[in-house]
């Protein structure tokens, strides 16, 4: 199954038009506004939403043994890298690519997996087309009856987190390098941008800090020369160090 949590965004969904198969994860209140838009819904209680973290675990609870993709409710595509072409997978390519995904997942062994959260072409590295110890970001990410959930104290850095959940339990999550997802991940309407704030986003940085430890969650201080610039780049993405050996 593919589900998209979704907050008080009907007007903006747009990963229905691309993966048939989906359904947004809604609560009861919103409802008949997804409804009236003609979205496929599925419903939890409203005590369920709020916090993106409560919701996605509600997804994971729901799915139980079975495998479930959650994406954001603002993805477009899924592209590949094949050499230096980058394309667009097209018709009914995409979720043929998740059914892949899961059955080598259940090869590599992993409860976890997801494409790569950078569109560059330098991120892809064609001699490492699998990795097992580098995250894995909310836009889309596929389960298999994981034991690890959501941190809810978390939830503008919930994702970060849950990698690093499932590599310390698991040993190892999978990501297939050579795919990765195009989506408008910062659309100031619902979601997390009804309490994503820079303040917001230094404490949840300092709450998952503290929890792994400097060592692992590192500081981004990226190359802009103004302080505005490197204050949302140090705050939005966090270096990921994961102390295991392996790709």
């Amino acid at each position: 199954m593919i589900l998209a949590p979704s907050w008080k965004r009907a007007n903006i969904c747009t990963s229905h038009k691309y993966f048939p198969s989906l359904k947004y994860v809604v609560c009861n209140s919103q409802a008949q506004s997804y409804l009236d838009k003609g979205l496929p819904v599925l419903t939890c209680k409203d005590s369920d939403q709020g916090n993106v973290s409560r919701v996605r675990n509600w997804i994971l609870d729901y799915a139980g043994e079975k495998d479930v993709c959650i994406v954001d409710d603002d993805l477009k595509c899924l592209s590949m890298w094949n050499g230096n072409d980058c394309r667009k997978m097209i018709g009914e390519e995409a979720e043929e690519f998740i059914e892949y995904g899961f059955t080598l997942a259940k090869e590599f062994g992993v409860r976890m997996w997801g494409v790569n959260i950078i569109q560059d072409k330098g991120a892809f590295r064609e001699y490492t087309p699998f990795s097992l110890t580098n995250v894995i970001l909310g836009p889309f990410g596929g389960f298999s009856n994981p034991i690890c959930r959501y941190d809810e104290n978390l939830p503008l850095k919930e994702d970060y987190d849950l990698s690093l959940q499932m590599i310390n339990k698991y040993r190892k999550i999978l990501r297939i390098n050579h795919v990765h997802y195009i989506c408008d991940q910062h659309t100031n309407v619902g979601g997390c941008a009804e309490y994503r704030t820079i303040d917001e986003e230094k404490d949840q940085f300092e709450l998952l800090e503290k929890k792994w430890g400097k060592d692992i969650v590192r500081r981004d201080k990226g190359n802009s020369n103004t302080e505005r610039k490197r204050q949302v780049t140090y705050d939005i993405n966090p270096i990921i160090k994961i102390p295991i050996g392996g790709v």
